[in-house]
């Protein structure tokens, strides 16, 4: 019993060390993103529990909806959706010209949950725009894409968990339209190839692919299985504030 006292000791004192840090450390360094408790701001750049942030508005359309607006998000808040005891949603938005926001999404009219819509204006601002400036000198102009919502279970099948495509949780990302042009495509050009601007795309993709995982509980990609060889899947599955997270 000794002996597991001073365990349970050694360990609370271990954790009260290792919170002390982490408050020093987002205090310090004048970066409240950085801390699990500080208010999510979008303007701010990602930080340690930004993802986690974004993934808890999942319980708080109305939180999440601010935030938005306060980010100067232009969107169009969606009728409540009721298709069973596991599908439908009551926070999904559309996102409306103007605004903070430049990217188009193709097919138009994209619907999705308040939080995915959170993190995609995230992920165009702090990473995929100045990915697509660093790797090929324009913007991107608009994102293709394969829809969001879908009353079904994983892969499809006719038992097993459902999907967070089911409450509009989830969305795939098939690729990207450059201003000047240029295509790049997950099925196409996520393995690269021999040229110069096959590496280019291939890079792309992985840093975008990699930033998402800053900003989703789920990111699957072809290095995932040959179900996602054509797109990256990303979800705001909410498993909880410790809950585990998914980059692959």
């Amino acid at each position: 019993m000794r002996r597991a006292r001073h365990a349970l000791r050694a360990l609370v004192i271990v954790g009260v060390i290792a919170l002390l840090a982490l408050i020093a450390w987002g205090v310090l360094r004048g970066r409240p993103q950085d801390l699990p408790w500080t208010p999510l701001d979008l303007s701010q750049p990602i930080g340690a529990f930004t993802g986690r942030k974004l993934t808890a508005l999942t319980t708080d359309s109305g939180a999440c909806r601010a935030l938005l607006d306060r980010a100067g998000v232009r969107y169009t808040a969606l009728p409540p959706r009721d298709d069973g005891a596991r599908c439908g949603y009551d926070d999904a938005v559309r996102f409306t010209r103007g605004g903070a926001r430049d990217i188009a999404y193709a097919p138009a009219g994209l619907g999705i949950a308040c939080p995915v819509a959170a993190a995609l204006a995230k992920w165009e601002w702090d990473v995929v725009q100045p990915a697509a400036e660093r790797h090929f000198g324009t913007r991107v102009a608009s994102i293709d894409h394969f829809g969001s919502y879908s009353c079904r279970r994983i892969y499809g099948r006719d038992a097993g968990n459902w999907s967070d495509h089911s409450t509009a949780d989830a969305v795939d990302i098939a690729g990207f339209r450059m201003a000047d042009g240029r295509r790049v495509t997950v099925v196409r050009d996520w393995t690269g190839g021999d040229s110069e601007a096959a590496r280019q795309d291939a890079a792309f993709l992985r840093e975008v692919r990699d930033g998402a995982c800053r900003l989703f509980a789920t990111v699957l990609s072809p290095d995932y299985n040959a179900a996602h060889r054509d797109h990256f899947h990303l979800d705001q599955a909410n498993r909880g504030a410790a809950g585990w997270r998914a980059c692959r």
